[in-house]
């Protein structure tokens, strides 16, 4: 009896030392970046520069060749590598304050993340697949980092980011069940269904957007709508006011309206036809389908 309590006592120490040992999910506070592919480097110029007012910056990715910085956060481009793709997107970067808990965590919960690399501004980063394939970084940032100041940009703040989604239910598992994402708001462009989920990371008001109901083969206007970023404004009407004081005039698709969320948005396009969306960091209305479950962005 004796040797039977002993080994229980054992036991039950080891399974408390494996249970001390899991790694917690370090913090995950917002969207670092997001890179795209251009076939058109000049228009892309002319829109970020010329027309949002966003600073250009030194590229720090491999293959980057520019970024426009909006605060602290950014979006890059590099040469597309098949103009024939129809997908434009490269990844999606969310920045944690822990890079190294945060891979042990993911190969904790069955996760494959690459190996941890440095970057010429000091950061650290990790790159990841989720269940659908789209390429997801996380980044450890400089504690010294600065945002350079941008008087004329029409914003400095990256709200969200949005892609396709085929399966909702793989998605889910990976950034609600093991990143630790909740949500935030969801609609359709009819009231009873669903055709966008918004997620805001577990700790800051950034949200990654799933873009749901949709062929499986878009095409390049189509996917460049889908696969999109959001620029958070005070006020659409003075957001307006200045990019129409940079050059630019509504036509088309590029003009404001009120989305089923209650926000204002302004859509805007590359010339690779990926969609750069304005929009008001809170809503002038009781947005449609549901209703926001955790606090709104703000500047």
């Amino acid at each position: 009896m004796k040797n039977l309590a002993l080994l229980l006592i054992c036991a039950a120490l080891t399974l408390s030392s494996a249970a001390q040992s899991k790694t917690d999910r370090p913090h995950i506070t917002g969207i670092d970046h997001v890179a795209f592919y251009t076939t058109a480097p000049d228009g892309v110029k002319k829109l970020y520069v010329d027309i949002l007012g966003l600073p250009s910056a030194a590229p720090i990715e491999s293959g980057e060749t520019v970024r426009y910085m909006s605060g602290k956060q950014w979006v890059g481009y590099s040469p597309a590598p098949d103009p024939k793709a129809t997908d434009r997107m490269d990844h999606v970067a969310f920045t944690t304050d822990n890079i190294g808990a945060l891979r042990r965590y993911l190969v904790e919960k069955g996760i494959k993340p690459g190996q941890i690399e440095g970057r010429s501004d000091h950061s650290l980063s990790l790159m990841v697949k989720d269940p659908e394939g789209h390429r997801i970084e996380f980044v450890e940032r400089s504690k010294d980092d600065a945002a350079p100041p941008a008087p004329n940009a029409v914003s400095h703040r990256m709200i969200h980011a949005g892609f396709l989604v085929y399966d909702q239910a793989a998605e889910d598992h990976f950034y609600r069940e093991v990143l630790g994402f909740r949500p935030y708001w969801h609609g359709g462009m009819k009231d009873t269904e669903t055709d966008w989920v918004s997620l805001q990371v577990p700790d800051g008001t950034d949200w990654l957007e799933y873009m749901l109901n949709q062929p499986p083969h878009p095409d390049l206007e189509l996917t460049g709508v889908m696969n999109h970023i959001s620029y958070g404004v005070a006020e659409m009407k003075k957001a307006q006011a200045l990019i129409e004081s940079h050059g630019w005039k509504e036509h088309g698709g590029e003009h404001s309206q009120m989305g089923k969320d209650g926000k204002w948005q302004l859509n805007v396009f590359d010339p690779d036809l990926v969609r750069i969306e304005l929009m008001e960091f809170k809503p002038a209305q009781k947005p449609c389908c549901s209703d926001f479950t955790a606090p709104h962005p703000s500047e």
